[in-house]
């Protein structure tokens, strides 16, 4: 065959009309697959896209939200007393705050010269040779004047260094924990607005004074617009202990979800609450939470700081809201989909019994019947017609097993 045959029976066949042939298929097997697979189906839908995911609503994903956070508590470590100012950064702030649980401090540390720490690469040495001048190494504490010098009262010898002296690493003295902080409490004042929506929320009711929210702290149940966290609480919730986190410091997410149905009054959209440690738990330097900070001052003329390292516990609070109300959109788009999806139950059957039904070959030539020339002579002028067949309907050319 050429191909102008072959484009002239293209053109010839576009021009042809399809109409489906209903067949009812005896098959007991088949019937029961049919059925089971079409009860899956409906269920599907029933069940898990309209009344679990609730597909009949307009939803909203990205509301905004604004974030203020605030930490009160009061301890004693030693003679001192410890109040928010001494161990919050910052004291109050917004969608991320840190408490200091643990401190390393270098006390009355000031600009000159001193011998290098011995852990540093190459600062070892014997004669001046062996240090550089001027060279910075930057896993050092300072620039190096080229002298090799006593280590401090020791009697090994390293490179001399223009510094903060003396070096934290010599220096530093370990404070104990603050165990105290355990009762440290955490104020979070979270507002979400749904602009689809129209609709402003909080998570503490209006009618809630400060006196209120002075004396309770959160409770799903009985207390659930108190936005009040024990710290003992919050990693107790994360599945965390309070004392590992005194020693090496941590980072804890606070998550508020705000799941709302509007369909129900906008007054009971409350949010709910979920604590997780988002920092690597094993003992790898990416794990804990500690960060430096110092406190310059005066004396005798001239400027010292006070080195601070500090281990403690970071916050940060994740919003997430999701609302929904009924919209006439998608449930018409929803429920075409689900009636449109029960065709797979033909689908599947058809492709079994043209497939793996016994006889699979005599169901074929009554699925797919290819009308002759001579039977065009018998019907109606310029009609042809190429039937198949679902299993929707008996008619007498049926075909029973």
């Amino acid at each position: 065959m050429g191909i102008k045959e072959l484009i002239k029976d293209y053109f010839v066949g576009f021009w042809d009309y399809e109409t489906p042939k209903i067949m009812v298929v005896k098959n007991r097997t088949l019937g029961v697959i049919y059925r089971g697979v079409q009860f899956l189906v409906i269920t599907y839908f029933i069940w898990y896209v309209f009344i679990s995911q609730k597909a009949y609503q307009d939803s909203e994903t990205r509301p905004e939200s604004s974030v203020y956070t605030m930490m009160r508590g009061v301890a004693l470590q030693g003679d001192r007393v410890q109040d928010m100012v001494e161990y919050v950064q910052p004291s109050e702030g917004g969608d991320v705050i840190s408490t200091i649980l643990r401190r390393e401090v270098t006390q009355d540390q000031k600009q000159g010269t001193c011998p290098e720490h011995f852990s540093v690469a190459k600062a070892n040495c014997t004669k001046d040779s062996d240090c550089i001048a001027g060279e910075i190494d930057f896993d050092g504490n300072g620039q190096r004047t080229g002298r090799c010098v006593l280590y401090y009262n020791q009697t090994f010898k390293t490179c001399e260094i223009r510094s903060w002296c003396p070096t934290e690493a010599h220096a530093a003295l370990r404070e104990p924990a603050l165990t105290e902080a355990i009762n440290f409490t955490l104020y979070i004042k979270n507002t979400i607005h749904f602009p689809k929506f129209k609709v402003l929320r909080g998570n503490v009711k209006p009618r809630k004074g400060f006196k209120y929210l002075n004396k309770c702290h959160y409770n799903e149940e009985t207390h659930p617009y108190c936005p009040v966290f024990r710290l003992g609480y919050i990693a107790e919730q994360a599945r965390e202990k309070f004392s590992e986190l005194c020693r090496t410091g941590g980072v804890i997410g606070v998550f508020i979800n705000w799941k709302c149905d509007f369909d129900l009054d906008p007054s009971d959209c409350a949010p709910f609450y979920s604590f997780r440690r988002l920092d690597v738990r094993k003992n790898l330097p990416s794990s804990g939470y500690h960060y430096r900070f110092a406190k310059y001052y005066s004396k005798n003329g001239q400027e010292y700081r006070t080195l601070i390292k500090a281990f403690g516990i970071r916050l940060d609070i994740i919003v997430h809201g999701h609302a929904g109300k009924f919209s006439l959109i998608p449930t018409i788009i929803n429920t075409v989909t689900a009636m449109t999806s029960v065709g797979i139950c033909t689908i599947i059957c058809d492709w079994i019994m043209l497939t793996f039904i016994d006889k699979h070959e005599l169901y074929s030539e009554k699925k797919f019947d290819n009308a002759s020339a001579d039977a065009k002579q018998t019907m109606a002028p310029n009609i042809s017609v190429t039937s198949y067949g679902s299993n929707l309907s008996d008619i007498s050319e049926g075909v029973a097993l």
